[in-house]
């Protein structure tokens, strides 16, 4: 394990939900940006929504125009799914820490 900055990876299936989520919020179909992205199927798509994939660099910048949001907002680590699902002001400090611990523990592994 490195000794540097350890950062969080991409959680695929959250971020796949907030796609979906805004795509629906701002009225696009997956019809309507596959046609704005100049793709020949929607097949893509759904597989982001689905959480099977990312999409390409190029992809998430003319979505996050398109939906009129920053990059990283159409992108879910998976630091801020734990941070949501353990509110810290309500567990006690051993089972954060264990909390942590694990996280830890599974991208050591």
């Amino acid at each position: 394990m490195s000794s540097g900055n350890s950062y969080s990876s991409i959680d695929l299936y959250e971020t796949g939900k907030r796609i979906k989520k805004l795509m629906q919020q701002r009225g696009y179909s997956v019809k309507d940006i596959q046609h704005l992205l100049h793709l020949s199927c929607p097949q893509p798509i759904y597989r982001w929504m689905k959480g099977q994939v990312l999409p390409t660099v190029d992809h998430l910048y003319v979505m996050a125009r398109v939906l009129h949001v920053h990059m990283e907002e159409l992108l879910v680590s998976q630091d801020e799914i734990i941070r949501r699902r353990i509110p810290e002001d309500d567990i006690p400090v051993w089972k954060r820490m264990y909390a942590y611990w694990m996280l830890w523990d599974r991208k050591a592994s």
